[in-house]
């Protein structure tokens, strides 16, 4: 493995919760290459975080949103066995977990993530929609209230179809969208009792691109990075996750994403997605992922360098610039794109091809790594009923 030359990073000891996340596979390669000691926290030695031969030490912990006491206890415990500085945080739960107890976790190393009071104005989406709302930053029409109901639907004038979806959660889980009134106080009633508190908005037409920017903010509250790509395929193809994405030149997605971080004191990386509006060709704000996105392998692809910017924040040194990145670098997640095709009625119209196998990079096959594709690939056989079953509203 070919390491940086610059010894800035050399020694830093980071752990990275949790190894099962697609994220995982770019970020500890990228700390490996600049020297640093690599901790992975995972639940199984299935885990891609596990099986790779990038890091240091593996970690066998807990980690479960059943039971946030325990996963913390777990994460403690690795940090203080293996004398961790700096804690990446990979996934919704451990983020909000971290950044909860922030405080108290920081007395034995530092964490990547904000404070509690500013993460929730990215980890709620009617926080977030609510700051759009109140700058001018272009996102669907929100109602913003509490537990809102068909007589708060009448009150804004809002009209048909609409969108339900849970305050906080990622991959379109509990996302539903509401033709008429009909049976709509059970619907929501539902959609309380399975997913917690939910937000209603207006629905926009799915008829053009979906895309997400990545962007960086140092400690001073300067943007130091950005880089956009659509998503040129997702599954469910009703709204979900990324199979197919392409970096792209947006200016217009960078400054309003850019400005809406600095209205909610936002500090670090945070990953932004937004749907191109059709009926007026203006991108909207959807919702702030407060974590690595499973997706960044495509910025640094395209070079944009995230870790060195956690890293330098970390050191307290200036942070370098990335702005200038790969237009036209193409990644696919094939494991959700095969998924696509089969459900798909564009399968064979889609460009570039579904059987283009060369035009693109894998968000975890590696040739230098490439028993995590193995191991992933059986554990997410059993995760497609699971997670069928977690967006179906019963």
């Amino acid at each position: 493995m070919k390491k940086n030359k610059d010894k800035s990073f050399a020694g830093i000891r980071v752990l990275l919760v949790e190894g099962r996340t697609r994220q995982v596979m770019p970020m500890m390669e990228s700390l490996r290459k600049l020297g640093c000691y690599v901790v992975t926290h995972n639940v199984s030695r299935l885990d891609m975080g596990y099986a790779s031969h990038y890091p240091n030490k593996k970690v066998l912990g807990f980690c479960d949103p059943s039971d946030e006491e325990k996963s913390y206890e777990s994460i403690l415990k690795a940090v203080i066995d293996h004398k961790i500085d700096l804690i990446i945080p990979l996934n919704d739960f451990v983020a909000i977990l971290l950044s909860k107890r922030k405080d108290e976790i920081s007395k034995y190393c530092k964490v990547a993530t904000n404070d509690w009071e500013i993460f929730q104005n990215a980890g709620d989406k009617l926080k977030t929609m609510a700051a759009c709302m109140s700058n001018d930053i272009p996102c669907p029409k929100t109602i913003l209230v509490d537990k809102p109901s068909l007589m708060d639907i009448k009150l804004n004038s809002m009209s048909f179809p609409l969108v339900i979806k849970p305050r906080t959660g990622f991959s379109a889980v509990g996302f539903r969208t509401i033709d008429n009134d009909s049976d709509i106080e059970e619907i929501l009633t539902k959609t309380f009792e399975k997913y917690g508190p939910y937000l209603i908005q207006e629905y926009i037409p799915q008829t053009d691109l979906q895309y997400k920017a990545e962007l960086y903010v140092d400690n001073d509250g300067n943007l130091k990075s950005a880089c956009v790509f659509a998503k040129i395929r997702w599954y469910p193809i009703n709204g979900g996750s990324s199979t197919m994405n392409v970096t792209v030149e947006r200016p217009d997605i960078i400054e309003n994403c850019k400005r809406l971080l600095k209205a909610i004191g936002w500090r670090g990386y945070a990953d932004i997605d937004l749907i191109q509006d059709p009926r007026d060709n203006v991108a909207k704000i959807m919702e702030i992922n407060p974590r690595i996105t499973g997706s960044v392998k495509i910025c640094y692809v395209s070079g944009v360098n995230f870790t060195i910017q956690i890293l330098q924040d970390f050191l307290g040194i200036p942070v370098t610039e990335f702005f200038n990145y790969k237009i036209g670098k193409y990644l696919r997640y094939l494991h959700t794109d095969i998924l696509w095709f089969l459900k798909s009625p564009n399968r064979f119209k889609a460009k570039p091809s579904f059987f283009n196998f060369w035009c693109s990079v894998d968000q975890i096959w590696s040739i230098k790594d490439p028993w995590p594709w193995f191991t992933y690939t059986f554990q997410s056989l059993f995760k497609i009923k699971k997670d069928k079953k977690k967006r179906r509203l019963e």
